[in-house]
């Protein structure tokens, strides 16, 4: 159990986004939230508006099959179009739809939509050319380079499925996903670079393919300068061969239900869960994401400070921004040590970035380095021209950097919840939204530990043991539930387990999508995650969450960060 005022004493910080003229022109949260959840096919299907489809979808939502649930069935798209072609169709193409910046290199590209569109098409052609079909796997083992997104685009483009695993993820990973996913391409670099040095990718996939018995029928490297893959194999080619003679190829029309990508669960044990997205709803949630939760307009600069292996790079890096005509940043780097606690601010300066989507390991570290924030105020006048939100989540955002940096940059700092299962934020301040309420009252804004009210689409539910409590200031903590059906966007199968996707995820509380994290959810509906479920601390009755005792030891300036460390038996001490 916690104490309210724990979390709920500290101070509500306001700012001036916060304002009724600043939204005056834009939807209000109350009422389109309350939409959502009472009419979700109308909802969404407002939503799907915006979309280009080659053939209308006949249902909105199919719940027949329940929890299987599909969005927008029968209707025909195709992501890549959504992302690229649908811009150089609009008189768009000459605007920049990605900037490169490698410190870890010193190099620098902008690549405009006319030229991603010639790349993504001709790499797709050169797929095509090797047999690769709509449906098919493709595996992408790759650093955080354009080629990367060049490749999800151009898988997308002719309807097969990419898994990206993050570069560098160890030989028996990387083959558990290959034995799984069956590709019939593999795609990789020569190496990914780190502030320590080369890790060279090689022997990581040369070793994969030795323990997997799937065997791709190619293997298409990206050779890099600071490292060379040996080509040994009739199989291996270069990226550069590979493309050389490719036709350009279009887009190819596929089902909304049809699925978009793999990507798996980085689990400790057992084997990894691959989670399924479709095209039609990733495409519909993740545009109306970028309008309404991040706020922005075509045009605007975005930045997520993510890699491309985990689900913040396929929807915050690539997808999401991409498909409201953004520029988005691939970022090769570090927030310190490449070269020092200003990157981040010298990216943000230098490509007058909008709003940047980061984790709070990294501001804490970015404080670490920089306690005084001198490189905060070294390129402040630059950042406060156009930087207009920071958003954190992939782990709860402690109070105490929130507000530092909330102060610091003198912008709102959003965390907010979500998971790879569901691809998008469950929980955020709608910084694209009228946040006056109904009646007319003040609207809190940012509650510091809190990942704020539920987005659109998403009903959150709390539940607990009804423990019995005499102090009427405590908080009950429980598990998080979704009520289904989960909003378009969502996954809608584990991949080769569908028995998993329903034993782990929808049976123990049937009617909802179990979470595995824990919280609670104050009076103005306002989401605290605290922790997993699995990482509460029952002592004498009263549950403890790891989260709260995290923020305790965090508020101490001289920490930068917590963690447990398990105790050597012949040298520590057990307490």
């Amino acid at each position: 159990m916690l104490s309210r005022r724990l979390f709920l004493l500290r101070p509500l910080v306001r700012a001036p986004w916060a304002s009724t003229s600043f939204f005056s022109t834009r939807k209000n949260y109350f009422e389109e939230y309350e939409r959502s959840l009472a009419s979700p096919e109308s909802f969404w299907a407002d939503a799907a508006k915006d979309i280009h489809w080659f053939k209308p979808y006949s249902t909105v939502l199919d719940q027949s099959n329940s929890p299987f649930n599909k969005w927008f069935v029968d209707g025909e798209m195709n992501t890549c179009y959504s992302a690229v072609d649908e811009h150089v169709a609009n008189g768009r193409g000459d605007q920049v739809a990605i900037h490169y910046d490698s410190p870890m290199t010193g190099t620098k590209i902008d690549i405009t939509y006319n030229e991603l569109l010639d790349q993504v098409s001709r790499f797709a052609g050169a797929l095509a050319a090797e047999g690769v079909t709509k449906g098919d796997r493709v595996v992408i083992y790759m650093p955080m380079v354009p080629e990367t997104a060049v490749a999800m685009l151009a898988c997308a483009r002719l309807g097969a499925i990419h898994s990206v695993v993050f570069g560098g993820f160890s030989a028996k990973e990387l083959a558990i996903r290959i034995q799984d996913a069956s590709p019939k391409v593999i795609l990789a670099a020569s190496c990914g670079l780190e502030p320590k040095g080369v890790i060279e990718y090689e022997a990581l996939l040369k070793g994969a393919l030795a323990l997997s018995t799937h065997q791709p029928q190619r293997c298409v490297i990206l050779q890099r300068s600071q490292c060379e893959y040996a080509i040994d194999s009739p199989r291996d080619v270069c990226w550069d061969a590979f493309v050389q003679h490719a036709t350009p190829h279009a887009c190819v029309p596929v089902l909304s239900t049809d699925p978009l990508y793999i990507l798996y669960t980085s689990g400790t044990t057992g084997k990894p869960k691959g989670v399924v997205r479709d095209n039609g709803g990733h495409n519909v949630a993740l545009k109306w994401v970028f309008q309404h939760v991040i706020g922005l307009r075509p045009g605007d600069t975005w930045w997520a400070a993510s890699d491309f292996g985990w689900v913040v790079g396929h929807s915050f890096i690539v997808y999401g921004p991409l498909f409201l005509g953004c520029k988005t940043v691939i970022y090769e780097g570090k927030p310190v040590g490449t070269p020092d606690a200003g990157a981040f601010w010298r990216v943000i300066a230098e490509y007058n970035v909008r709003s940047m989507f980061t984790a709070p390991t990294a501001l804490r570290a970015i404080r670490k380095e920089d306690p005084n924030a001198l490189q905060v105020d070294k390129y402040a006048s630059q950042m406060k021209k156009h930087l207009r939100s920071l958003f954190v989540a992939g782990e709860r955002g402690d109070p105490a950097t929130i507000e530092y940096f909330m102060n610091q940059l003198r912008i709102p700092v959003v965390d907010n919840w979500w998971q790879t299962e569901i691809g998008f934020p469950v929980c955020s301040q709608m910084m694209g939204m009228n946040q006056t309420r109904l009646d007319g009252r003040e609207c809190p804004g940012i509650k510091l530990g809190s990942a704020s009210r539920p987005v659109p689409g998403f009903d959150v539910v709390l539940h607990n043991h009804d423990e019995p409590t005499e102090d009427p200031n405590e908080v009950k903590e429980g598990s998080i539930l979704l009520r289904l059906p989960l909003p378009p966007g969502c996954f809608t199968t584990l991949y080769n387990n569908e028995t998993e996707y329903v034993s782990k995820y929808m049976e123990e509380h049937p009617g909802f999508y179990t979470t595995g994290d824990a919280g609670f959810i104050d009076p103005d509906n306002y989401v605290f995650i605290m922790s997993r479920t699995d990482d509460i601390i029952n002592v004498a009755g009263h549950r403890l969450s790891t989260g709260a005792i995290e923020e305790v030891v965090q508020r101490d300036d001289n920490v930068a960060e917590c963690a447990v460390v398990r105790p050597v038996s012949h040298v520590g001490s057990i307490v």
